[in-house]
């Protein structure tokens, strides 16, 4: 054989199972379609978010969690209603990996050299229903170096094994068929393509220059999901959704083109929640970009006013960083906006300079760099906004800028085909928002979030604004966004049971084939259920990719 195990994509989860099993002496073989600048996939690119409950930054910061809490935060968002069925493993996942985040899970990262910034996030405020989805407290730790210093480890290790001769790289290999022998997964098939030296992201090419055949006693299947497939993405819609948008802006690379879902399923793996997903509605076009479509998104603070194509305000709890499917399931099935495909921010710079962030490792250089002092300087002691974000500010085509509410929305209509802002409605809106301000009590929700956000240090500090009037002079200029829906993940897939063999139709492991990371909902075909809770998905790829890595070894000993 030419490896002991093959292992299907060089992403996140394909590098902690290739770490897994090199560690115990297992030979891979690591077929990548792409080119080796793009070791460690659409991780590389991400803001290095990771969801972990009780851990030491929280503590320090006065929050108190716990893995009840937790785990009645996950039960609540993923309202698993498939148990007998789809949903089988994914719970069964979803409780490990909760139990994960909660125990070993930290100690594990710290052991890889992963460290995290001493502010803890607040994604996902949730449904505001203490049964239902979102987050009770925050959880979203950063790593220093985003997800470039998430990836780091374990492609370092990736390269020494390839030294040790116990790895080898087969970049430029794209499978297109799992060989079958007598029921048994046994290799891959594909194609060989032409070299292509395009920087990391950058689309390649797909000529054809040869073929080729690798066998061994195990596949992982580590291959991601569907997002830059907008045509998979809009046959996957759910209707509880609406109607898919006309157009979306695209949140990872081109090679996200879920290819493998389907030759997997033709080698007997079952595929199931295939109508789960996971799209921003806070997408800008990137004024700068790497890859086709390339979508930036907004991490908002509680602030900014959020208005639907036809100027009105949306209801609780559709407000910034609290619900992110629910908003998008209200924009995509409300009657009069299913033929509108974006909305709006409006906000002071007062608001953008406290609360904006941008998510990615190119749009947080200091994270990224692991530059401490130049985080302290830019993002806490700094005054004005961060410098991606400033750049988007003057060089984005979605942002524009105003003294006043008329100019302002002059300009907003001036983005979209036909004039569809009234100013004198969004004054009385704003307005009437601002009278909430002026006193220590609040009938608005997002007043009062803000100021329930203001209680917790790490918000006051870093992350939102001391609550104000929008139209202040002293805060402005106005700012509008004019917001995108960003494809991201894929939260169905490959079913697998807790080591992460896949699956077939009867319920049965298919012999030798694993799946591992988003090509398999993270884990069990769905282990986030029908809601994320934010820094799941690098921890599913953690997750998975190491029972896949350690079971596969198990079985090649």
């Amino acid at each position: 054989m030419d490896a002991d195990v093959i292992v299907v994509g060089a992403g996140l989860a394909g590098l902690v199972a290739a770490h897994e099993l090199t560690s115990r002496g297992r030979r891979v073989a690591l077929v990548e379609q792409e080119n080796a600048a793009n070791l460690g996939g659409q991780a590389f690119w991400s803001f290095g978010g990771l969801f972990l409950v009780g851990s030491p930054e929280q503590r320090r910061l006065g929050i108190k969690d716990s893995f009840d809490l937790a785990w009645n935060d996950w039960r609540g968002s993923a309202a698993f209603d498939r148990l007998q069925d789809e949903d089988s493993w994914a719970v069964r996942w979803a409780r490990a990996y909760v139990e994960f985040a909660a125990g070993e899970k930290r100690s594990w990262l710290d052991g890889h050299g992963i460290t995290f910034l001493p502010t803890v996030g607040w994604a996902e405020r949730g449904d505001l229903t203490a049964h239902g989805h979102g987050n009770s407290v925050p959880r979203f730790h950063v790593a220093w170096g985003t997800g470039t210093g998430v990836v780091e480890p374990f492609v370092r290790h990736a390269r020494q094994a390839a030294r040790d001769g116990l790895l080898t790289f087969h970049h430029r290999h794209r499978v297109d068929e799992l060989v079958v022998d007598g029921g048994a997964v046994t290799g891959v098939r594909g194609t060989v393509l032409a070299e292509d030296t395009a920087p990391r992201g950058v689309a390649s090419n797909r000529d054809p220059v040869g073929a080729f055949e690798l066998t061994a006693q195990a596949v992982i299947v580590t291959s991601g999901g569907i997002g830059a497939n907008h045509d998979i993405v809009r046959r996957s819609w759910p209707e509880r959704l609406g109607t898919p948008p006309g157009k979306m802006v695209t949140g990872v690379p081109a090679y996200v083109d879920g290819r493998m879902l389907d030759i997997s399923a033709a080698a007997g793996a079952r595929l199931v929640n295939r109508d789960r997903m996971w799209h921003y509605t806070e997408g800008l076009r990137n004024w700068d970009p790497i890859w086709p479509g390339h979508g930036i998104r907004i991490l908002p603070g509680p602030s900014p006013l959020w208005f639907d194509a036809l100027g009105r305000r949306l209801p609780a709890p559709y407000l910034p960083g609290y619900d992110t499917l629910g908003t998008l399931e209200y924009l995509r099935t409300t009657e009069d906006l299913a033929g509108h495909d974006h909305s709006w921010f409006i906000l002071t710079r007062k608001i953008l300079e406290k609360e904006f962030a941008l998510s990615g490792s190119e749009q947080n250089p200091d994270i990224t760099a692991k530059d401490r002092a130049g985080f302290l300087r830019e993002r806490l002691l700094g005054k004005g906004a961060p410098g991606p974000v400033d750049a988007f500010l003057r060089k984005g085509a979605d942002f524009v800028t105003a003294p006043t509410v008329e100019e302002l929305v002059a300009k907003m209509n001036a983005l979209t085909a036909e004039p569809l802002l009234d100013a004198a409605e969004i004054r009385r809106q704003i307005e009437a928002r601002d009278l909430q301000i002026g006193h220590a009590y609040a009938k608005d929700a997002q007043v009062q979030g803000i100021r329930n956000a203001r209680r917790y240090i790490g918000d006051r500090l870093g992350r939102v604004a001391a609550p104000h009037r929008v139209l202040d002079p002293a805060a402005g200029p106005l700012i509008g966004v004019k917001l995108h829906i960003l494809t991201r993940k894929t939260l169905g897939g490959i079913q697998t049971d807790l080591d992460s063999r896949a699956l077939g139709a009867d319920g049965d492991p298919v012999d030798g084939l694993y799946a591992a990371g988003e090509v398999a909902g993270f884990g069990g075909g769905g282990v986030h259920g029908y809601n994320a809770l934010e820094g799941t998905f690098l921890g599913g790829c953690l997750f998975s990719g190491r029972a896949a890595g350690r079971a596969a070894a198990r079985q090649t000993a």
